[in-house]
């Protein structure tokens, strides 16, 4: 078996990996579990200051990371730059973060006693991370799981491997010590397999709702934490008082960004119907303006989706959601490149979207969002609740206050106020219902990598 990286932009075979065999798995955590004793008593200064240089590696490889990006997932190359930025952000924020984050708590005075509670390290992290944000999404428990004085096993998606390895690249030339940071490249049945394993003491997996349900049966077999980031359907409600230009061109870029394959991209949008027609004229406008072609053209604002069974699966979802009653905006021929049997796709706008279609009520992994007209604030909640998913959320108003009362009642990991598809690595990265459950990012996020320990010391004379 060989696991095989079809690019997205041209259908050639872009890289082959063959998985570990069971003496490979086995070897990588028993080096992973014999290098945690050194690098848990290490300081948390020579921790950072690794981090630092693997941020200066991992800057320097910025051409290459997003070349290898538009190849291996379609992202426009003009888009690449993009993600380094991000990841540079969120590994050096949680690099300064980690030693206030890990601070013993002391528990107060009390005669003849001394008494704090310290956060010590789980053991061994094995990182399960998804290919549309493959950088992004792996930092988040990487970085601070390594500041918290853990190892990390990476697994990343057969169609970005050579993501995991630029991570791995970039440690070796910071000088982490060996066996701290490993890559294996495993099928589904051997990743099953790992999180089984004794030596693993956490499991950080993003990825579907159905693959985040198989990690948690793997994982209810043992007494380990599971921090799970799973799939969104994310709503936005446009209030009567919204700075509609503004809107528009937040609304469309966080819908279609990266083809609408985030897992943040919000997809339902819900707009008073003081502001429906002028803000759905002003989207369609705007959504006019994308270029779909090759991700390697600087000018390609729109690049294919992962594969062509993607882009099969969104157009079927497309048609289910027409069959049930919206009104399909825009003409596929308005994208020349747009093609059946290929994974380029036409963005879409469903108009007048019923809240039980299929762009109302399931993910759709791509360049489509479905629009809804509402007549208050509570008919907006009503509807933006009415999901399985709960990842994020957001509002365009001029009314702060509203804002806020309006994010207390949404059901959602993050609420945003007049913008959206964005993660701040001081708040903490969460997600409700089905769209997972455990934190990363923030101080927040270095208690799902750490464990509890508290010192209860009698002071005798």
């Amino acid at each position: 078996m060989t696991l095989r990286t079809i690019s997205p932009v041209d259908g050639r075979l872009y890289a082959e990996r063959s998985p570990a065999t069971a003496a490979e798995i086995d070897a990588s955590l028993s080096r992973s579990r014999a290098a945690v004793p050194a690098w848990r008593a290490a300081p948390i200064a020579q921790r950072a200051a690794i981090m630092e240089r693997f941020c200066g590696e991992f800057d320097k490889r910025s051409e290459e990371i997003a070349t290898g990006l538009a190849w291996q997932m379609g992202r426009p190359i003009r888009y690449g730059p993009n993600e380094v930025r991000g990841t540079l952000e969120r590994a050096r924020y949680m690099t300064g973060a980690a030693a206030a984050a890990l601070a013993d708590l002391d528990a107060g005075p009390k005669p003849a006693f001394r008494r704090f509670i310290r956060r010590e390290p789980l053991g061994v992290v094995f990182t399960v991370a998804a290919w549309n944000y493959p950088y992004l999404i792996a930092v988040n428990s990487v970085v601070p799981a390594l500041m918290a004085g853990n190892a990390v096993v990476l697994k990343h998606s057969a169609q970005t491997p050579l993501c995991a390895e630029v991570f791995a690249g970039c440690f070796a030339s910071a000088g982490l010590p060996p066996g701290l940071f490993q890559v294996l490249h495993l099928s589904h049945e051997d990743t099953l397999r790992v999180i089984r394993d004794p030596r693993v003491d956490f499991v950080a997996f993003t990825g579907s709702v159905d693959g985040g349900r198989a990690v948690q049966r793997a994982a209810a077999e043992r007494f380990i934490g599971v921090g799970l980031e799973l799939g969104g359907c994310d709503p936005v409600y446009v209030r009567d008082d919204a700075d509609l230009q503004h809107a528009i061109e937040n609304i469309v870029d966080g819908a279609y960004f990266n083809s609408g394959q985030s897992c943040c991209g919000l997809q339902r949008i819900y707009v008073h119907e003081s502001l429906y027609e002028p803000f759905t004229r002003g989207c369609i406008d705007l959504i006019r303006k994308y270029r779909l072609g090759d991700p390697l053209d600087p000018e390609t604002t729109l690049g294919p989706l992962v594969r062509t069974a993607a882009a099969d699966t969104v157009r079927a979802q497309i048609r289910a959601s027409v069959d049930a009653g919206a009104r399909a905006a825009l003409d596929e021929r308005e994208f020349p490149r747009s093609r059946a049997g290929t994974p380029y796709l036409a963005p879409q706008l469903l108009l007048e979207a019923p809240p039980a279609s299929a762009v109302m009520r399931e993910e759709i992994f791509g360049p489509v969002a479905g629009v809804m007209r509402v007549r208050s604030d509570a008919e907006a909640v009503a509807q933006m609740n009415d999901s399985a998913f709960g990842l994020t959320a957001a509002v365009w108003t001029r009314d702060v206050a509203a804002a806020e009362r309006l994010g207390g009642e949404v059901q959602t990991g993050t609420f945003f106020m007049n913008r959206c598809d964005y993660l701040d690595p001081a708040l903490a990265w969460v997600g409700v219902k089905d769209s997972g459950r455990g934190c990363t990012l923030s101080v927040v996020g270095y208690e799902y990598l750490t464990r509890p320990k508290s010192f209860h010391l009698r002071v005798t004379t």
